[in-house]
């Protein structure tokens, strides 16, 4: 084994940072859906690296950081289902604003949210690479290693099915 890259070296861990930690939250981010949550998990995840540098072999970081990224993401989505029960009994807070008008905020972006979420993998991942990362076809065809017609498919199919979906949601209301 080679001794010579220690997790512990300053160096070594902030090009493991740079290296990786764009990659792990745009992982977090389209895995799981929200920016600043998969933001936050990252620097958590290296904290959790720091602290354990001196056990971690260097040729198992990477892998060790995407483990632990994607348990302490399950971790705060059951404390955020804690979260919400307690909200849930709370007693609603009273503004000025149209109820009318909150709930049909609500109601819209639980749609779209939901829209995204049902679309298969890889048409989520490339939509979201395209609209959220303003990725051009041919950076996500070089970052998902496929060709560039194969992502203009995957985000042409996603749009049909957003477009039916809203079709479908509008002659519902």
């Amino acid at each position: 084994m080679d001794k010579s890259f220690s997790v512990c070296e300053e160096q070594v861990y902030n090009t493991l940072y740079k290296t990786h930690a764009e990659s792990l939250r745009n992982h977090l981010y389209f895995k799981f859906g929200d920016l600043d949550q998969a933001e936050d998990i990252v620097q958590e995840s290296f904290i959790k690296l720091w602290a354990k540098c001196k056990t971690i072999i260097f040729e198992k970081a990477v892998g060790f950081l995407y483990t632990i990224s994607k348990n302490l993401y399950i971790d705060s989505l059951r404390s955020k289902k804690v979260v919400l029960k307690f909200e849930k009994n709370s007693a609603p807070v009273m503004d000025n604003e149209d109820p009318y008008f909150h709930l049909r905020t609500k109601e819209f972006r639980q749609k779209i949210e939901a829209t995204i979420s049902a679309l298969p993998e890889k048409q989520r991942e490339a939509f979201l690479l395209n609209r959220i990362e303003k990725l051009t076809f041919k950076e996500i065809a070089l970052k998902l290693e496929i060709s560039q017609t194969a992502v203009e498919k995957r985000i042409a199919k996603a749009l049909v099915k957003l477009k039916e979906i809203t079709e479908l949601q509008k002659h519902n209301i």
